[in-house]
């Protein structure tokens, strides 16, 4: 297993993942702001709430190559 591609691989589904939902949370749930502070706000929040999916999703596939790994 190249852990590499798997990392690459795994970079670019959470990236386009934390796109998604960084746009569907701005555009469904986030009232359209009508200052910079709220928008600031609404991106802070689509931005948490993205990358932290991400991240358990990174995770997620490191552990399933860990167990992976670990079964050979």
């Amino acid at each position: 297993m190249n852990v590499k591609k798997e990392a690459f691989k795994g970079g670019i589904i959470g990236g386009v993942i934390s796109g998604v939902i960084s746009f569907l949370i701005n555009l469904l749930i986030i009232p359209v702001p009508q200052t910079a502070f709220q928008s600031g706000m609404g991106n802070g929040i689509s931005g948490f709430l993205s990358g932290l999916f991400s991240g358990f999703i990174g995770v997620m596939v490191f552990y399933k190559m860990l167990k992976a790994s670990e079964a050979k």
